[in-house]
């Protein structure tokens, strides 16, 4: 491969860009952000790093989820706060099933960009560019709105900046203390006929503090009981705004991309001779990568390798995002590959995107019952590989909308149209998440029973 540098990925084939009718002003915008401080630091990155690694070799789990595409318009710290909560409660609900440490990723604080099928949409016979998330053009269908804008960018800076800094205070200021794991369930207890199993987790977590604080074992003496590490994450579309906020490391002279921990590259945009696979391969973050069904094994490979070429365990995460119909026919011959290669990687299962349907009425929904079953299969495919099925990658919100169907409340086909708020794609509510949760625990402990056995053997 040529030495990378961090204007390489211009002179190499761009897909999923917006067309900026007025280069002059992406040009001062792209300066402008030169110019504004980090969101994230090469340290923490590295942090992260370190933690996906050990969910690589089998002693972790790795819990990534969060909005489909962040808005300007519903920007508000309860929001923050309850797809935080949200995701706590599930990490809490895994590491119990588990025994393993759980790494926490949110889709959040950056997640603005969205890919899309088709560069224009047609609405009453009108022609428009396609929506592509708030820091490229607006949701409305006018001229005015869908015209890609640069200044957009600066706002969507602004608003990760933001969400960061609340995200760091709940972390690390009390609330993700394991005190408070029954207070993390009072707007959700009562709403689903999973709050008693949470309940129940949650005394039993509460009785061992207290005999661990009998033991002089508190929030004071030991740290971890008080908060929690947290990190950020979204896919690296929009690539003037991801270049413009890559910085080099004082420390160890690399390049990072400083809008958030971790940046993934998506199912469209990682084909042979991509420019966002030329610009993510020469930053230190964690990588992840979508894996869908159209990938042979030798595209994985070459990926992996240009990605991941010292082959660091968690440097790479690959996100498989097959649908429940695909994924027994395509990610068994994958992990084989990869594993026989002796590649270091995280496998991770997305159930969202490959799960996609348009409802009775319209709506595009996704089925929880095809959600589990490809968080199912996916499991039994690596216990069967013999390799470890390493995380969830979910778009959930903490907020109750009905936007995809099923689970134990119930939502409908003709009931989705109640709270369907999302701007792009249909996310699980709080209610099913936590849901998703205990369900994926069964699998863990399937997990964790069949590498005892091996391991007795």
């Amino acid at each position: 491969m040529t030495p990378w540098t961090l204007d390489g990925w211009r002179a190499a084939e761009v897909r999923q860009l917006p067309a900026y009718p007025d280069a002059a002003a992406l040009a001062a915008a792209e300066a402008e952000l030169r110019t504004y401080p980090p969101l994230v630091f090469a340290g923490e990155a590295r942090d992260l790093t370190a933690q996906l690694g050990d969910v690589a070799a089998g002693k972790a789990f790795l819990l990534q989820g969060g909005d489909c595409a962040e808005s300007f318009a519903d920007f508000h710290p309860n929001t923050i706060r309850d797809t935080f909560r949200v995701l706590l409660q599930m990490a809490v609900v895994l590491t119990f099933a588990s025994k393993l440490p759980v790494v926490k990723v949110g889709r959040m604080a950056g997640q603005f960009a969205k890919p899309r099928s088709g560069d224009t949409e047609t609405v009453g016979g009108v022609t428009l560019p396609s929506y592509r998330g708030d820091n490229i053009n607006g949701i409305e269908f006018t001229a005015e709105a869908r015209t890609p804008d640069p200044a957009r960018m600066m706002r969507g800076y602004m608003q990760s900046a933001a969400t960061l800094n609340l995200l760091r205070a709940f972390a690390s200021g009390g609330y993700a203390s394991l005190h408070q794991v029954h207070k993390w369930n009072l707007d959700f207890a009562g709403r689903s006929l999973w709050s008693e199993q949470y309940q129940a987790l949650a005394d039993r977590i509460g009785e061992a503090l207290e005999f661990m604080a009998a033991c002089g074992l508190s929030p004071e003496t030991v740290p971890q009981l008080k908060g929690t590490s947290f990190f950020t994450s979204h896919e690296a579309l929009l690539l003037p705004y991801e270049a413009a906020l890559t910085r080099q490391d004082s420390l160890t002279g690399d390049w990072y991309d400083t809008s958030a921990h971790m940046l993934w590259i998506g199912d469209r945009t990682r084909f042979a001779g991509s420019a966002h696979v030329e610009f993510l391969r020469g930053v230190g973050n964690p990588l992840g990568l979508k894996v869908g069904p159209s990938i042979t094994a030798d595209d994985l490979l070459r990926l992996v390798d240009t990605l991941n070429p010292a082959n660091v365990p968690g440097r790479l995460t690959l996100i498989a995002r097959f649908g429940a119909n695909e994924v027994e026919a395509h990610l068994p011959r994958l992990v084989r590959a990869v594993a026989r290669a002796g590649m270091n990687v995280v496998w991770s299962c997305d159930p969202m995107h490959g799960n996609t349907i348009k409802a009775a009425g319209g709506y595009k929904t996704r089925p929880f019952d095809l959600i589990l079953r490809e968080v199912r299969s996916f499991f039994a495919i690596h216990r069967a590989e013999g390799t470890h099925a390493g995380g969830i990658h979910i778009e959930m919100t903490g907020q109750d909308v009905t936007e995809c169907t099923g689970g134990a409340i119930g939502v409908t086909d003709e009931g989705l149209a109640d709270r369907y708020q999302t701007q792009c794609d249909p996310r699980l509510n709080a209610s099913q998440a936590i849901e998703l949760a205990f369900l994926i625990a069964d699998s863990l402990k399937a997990e964790r029973a069949h590498r005892d056995e091996r391991a007795a053997a």
